[in-house]
């Protein structure tokens, strides 16, 4: 499997950005592609899951009502639309893909996930 993540820049405070992860090698069925980052000095922390099959989601409180995952099944991508950007959203981001435990809710923990991509830095400005 291989994840490719990309999109990632140098933005104001209050800017949008889309990350894409492309995705390669496996078939998706009953897999969870998920988005980590890791900002300087910090853990790598959840930020989106996306269910591949049945495109249920997931988020960190961090996350909701500003940022939304989504999936391209025809083009094996997905997608991390980041609204009102803030500065403590610096980091840089991972995709990363998983086979579904239970169900997209218990699935926030970085060991659940078995194949990363190589990450993609997000910069954000006051």
């Amino acid at each position: 499997v291989q994840l490719q993540a990309f999109g990632g820049g140098l933005v104001q405070a209050g800017d949008s950005l889309r990350l894409s992860c492309a995705a390669s090698g496996h078939t998706f069925s009953n897999y969870v592609m998920g988005w980590f980052r890791q900002a300087p000095g910090k853990e790598r922390e959840f930020v989106a899951a996306i269910n591949w099959s049945d495109g249920v989601t997931k988020y960190a409180d961090s996350a909701k009502g500003r940022f939304t995952i989504s999936r391209d099944n025809a083009k094996y991508t997905v997608y991390l639309q980041m609204n009102s950007l803030k500065p403590e959203d610096t980091a840089v981001y991972y995709c990363a893909v998983g086979p579904l435990w239970l169900n997209i809710a218990f699935m926030i923990s970085r060991s659940q996930y078995h194949y990363w991509g190589q990450g993609t830095q997000v910069t954000v400005s006051s």
